[in-house]
């Protein structure tokens, strides 16, 4: 059983930064697919940047060159480092993992472990 716990969201001004944390436990994140997904109000569930096993990264194309994907596999926790924020990046933030995703790695029906989310509000 994996457990993800996600932390660092928080209320920043346009243009500001934050980084998530995703920390796992129960398995190793170099053993995981996993990526970050986020929900606005009214909104469906949108897949945001995955880092699959072999270290391979993908970004929605809403944030690319802004947001980074990453993992400490020493610390077992993953990152969202997310810069140059808009309001329409607002949202409940969830990380997701499961070690024999295939498919589409931007749904996140596809992962087995889902994490309770954590807050992110860019005010303008």
């Amino acid at each position: 059983q994996v457990q993800l716990v996600e932390s660092g969201g928080g209320t920043v001004q346009t243009g500001g930064s934050l980084r998530l944390s995703c920390a796992a436990s129960g398995y190793g994140y170099s053993n995981l697919h996993t990526g970050w997904f986020r929900q606005a109000p009214g909104n469906e569930r949108e897949g945001v940047a995955i880092l699959l096993r072999l270290g391979i990264t993908k970004y929605a194309d809403s944030v690319k060159g802004r947001f980074t994907i990453s993992r400490d596999n020493a610390n077992n926790t993953l990152y969202l480092q997310m810069s140059s924020l808009a309001p329409e990046d607002t949202g409940m933030y969830y990380c997701a993992a499961d070690p024999w995703m295939d498919g589409n790695g931007f749904n996140v029906l596809k992962y087995k472990y889902r994490g309770q989310g954590t807050q992110v509000t860019v005010s303008s």
